[in-house]
């Protein structure tokens, strides 16, 4: 890092900080202390911030960032990390930068050589790649597939031959339409659904594709999933 000149205030940091999927007491001893000392909080929601800061007694001040007003948000953050103040970067659940909006903010900061500290904790894909039972030494991130049936047909076409186990983020009101769209272009895939986790109802629902689309049409299910989908032999 370049040194500031004399006579202006060093440059603040920007922490990337991991917040609990579930269970609030995920959150890590470092992350509790980092968002105790920082600044500022920049959140997505900030009603889902502060039952995370209420359940630990921190009082905090809170800017919303999130999809999409990210654009409009950055250039106040960026003002604040200019005047020395300390950040904290934080999604509603999870890691942040992961299928979120806040790659935009790292790579502003990266842009203006800001210190960036992430702080590592709980990820749905890591939490749910290791209960899946499919292979974990090749997987595939891939985020929310697209809306559109024939774009998900494309692009799971094109994965037809990978052998990673492919991991997606998807609302469960779609997991029907997923997973026939996955059997049309892949076949009978095992899959692993992921729900809830670390939540008093978490559950792993597995199967190849077919049981699973049985299985599902009885079932109301609501907010989002981990999708495992096993590689190709």
């Amino acid at each position: 890092m370049n040194e500031e000149p004399r006579g202006r205030k060093p440059r603040g940091k920007l922490f990337i900080v991991a917040t609990p999927i579930g269970n609030l007491e995920d959150l890590t001893l470092r992350a509790l202390r980092v968002l105790s000392e920082v600044d500022i909080i920049a959140c997505e929601d900030t009603r889902q911030t502060k039952k995370l800061l209420n359940r630990y007694n921190l009082k905090k001040k809170l800017i919303s960032y999130f999809q999409p007003q990210e654009r409009q948000k950055i250039p106040f953050i960026m003002s604040l990390l200019r005047d020395g103040k300390d950040v904290a970067l934080v999604s509603d659940a999870g890691t942040p930068g992961l299928s979120d909006p806040g790659y935009r903010l790292i790579r502003e900061a990266i842009r203006e050589e800001t210190q960036l500290i992430p702080i590592p904790g709980v990820s749905a894909v890591t939490a749910a790649l290791t209960a899946s039972g499919l292979p974990t030494d090749r997987f595939l991130f891939l985020g929310f597939p697209p809306a559109k049936k024939e774009k998900a047909r494309k692009l799971l076409q094109s994965l037809k031959n990978e052998a990673s186990t492919l991991v997606f983020y998807l609302p469960l009101r779609k997991i029907l339409f997923f997973l026939e769209t996955v059997q049309e272009a892949m076949g009978n895939r095992e899959v692993v659904i992921a729900r809830e986790m670390t939540k008093i109802h978490e559950e792993f629902i597995r199967g190849p594709i077919e049981e699973l689309l049985k299985k599902l049409s009885e079932k109301s299910l609501k907010g989002e999933a981990t999708v495992l989908i096993k590689g190709s032999k």
